[in-house]
């Protein structure tokens, strides 16, 4: 009945966002009205009766409390394309919408940042920088390079098309082999062909540790891997004792725990690149998120389902 009524105007969807950018996103929906809210602090009393929420970006808080007090609430409207914090945890009825599209390509551009930064040896060069050295010497490079993305969705075609002018090769690895992807079964004969690999897929059960140490032993000496999903995915002790060995080489924007506490061995781990979970941080990307989101609520608000559903939350 409520979509019913929405399409004939007669019904306001009540949109809780918590920011004001958010507000004046939301605003400009058709049969939408934004309420702002803080995260953390009770709920205004207007915002009771909402029917979407919209948590803060990489809300790393347990939901459930905010939850229990939106009884009408029928979706939930992720600023963030990782939905891991929030499946299993929303309301039976209730949906669950990503923000697949928003942050791929800031996360493609951190990975082909990474990849260059090891290859070309800036990370030493900038040592050699701050102790006075003029440390002249060949490097690697990005040219020619093998690279197998393990994700095969937004992250992983936006990867893909940013490698392929740096004359590298791409081969995207998804769940299951389709055109143009190979399956995840078929790792184990993929691993030691190529020269560095890319882990972009989603945080679940399934893909816990998906990176262990019989993954990281099927690499080829002197590979890279790069972590810009999220760090459960990769078996941080087995990985460790890679980078130790001198075999492999990483770059990590998330890790496991994290945040990584200032003793952690990883901070001196040997071969690594290392950043704080900020491969989607950069300057434009709540204009980008708020973009998805507001297409998707529109979307839920005309009755239709939003596009970038997690089925079986």
């Amino acid at each position: 009945m409520a979509d019913i009524l929405t399409y004939f105007g007669l019904v306001t969807l009540t949109v809780l966002v918590p920011d004001d950018f958010g507000v004046q996103a939301l605003s400009q929906v058709d049969g939408v009205r934004p309420v702002r809210y803080v995260p953390g602090e009770p709920l205004p009393s207007d915002a009771r009766n909402a029917e979407v929420l919209i948590p803060r970006f990489l809300a790393g808080t347990d939901p459930r409390e905010v939850f229990a007090q939106l009884p009408n609430l029928e979706l939930v409207q992720l600023l963030s394309a990782g939905a891991e914090n929030f499946v299993g945890k929303v309301p039976d009825g209730v949906m669950l919408s990503t923000c697949r599209g928003a942050h791929g390509g800031s996360t493609a551009e951190w990975a082909i940042g990474a990849l260059i930064a090891i290859y070309r040896d800036f990370l030493v060069f900038e040592r050699a920088r701050a102790e006075g050295r003029w440390d002249y010497h060949l490097t690697d490079t990005l040219q020619d390079k093998k690279v197998l993305i393990v994700g095969a969705g937004d992250l992983g075609e936006q990867l893909k098309r940013r490698l392929e002018p740096f004359d590298a090769t791409a081969t995207l690895v998804g769940r299951t082999a389709r055109e143009g992807v190979h399956g995840q079964d078929e790792l184990p004969q993929l691993l030691p062909e190529f020269d560095a690999v890319v882990i972009f897929t989603p945080m679940t059960e399934e893909t816990r540790h998906l990176v262990d140490a019989k993954f990281l032993a099927a690499m080829k000496d002197n590979a890279i891997l790069v972590n810009g999903a999220r760090g459960p995915v990769v078996d941080t002790d087995a990985l460790l004792a890679e980078l130790n060995s001198g075999r492999l080489r990483a770059a990590l924007d998330v890790t496991d725990p994290e945040p990584l506490p200032a003793d952690h061995p990883l901070w001196t781990a040997p071969g690594l690149f290392l950043t704080p979970h900020v491969a989607g941080s950069c300057t434009g990307h709540t204009q980008r998120a708020y973009a998805i989101a507001a297409a998707e609520v529109a979307r839920f608000a005309a009755g239709e389902e939003p596009r970038n559903l997690v089925r079986g939350t």
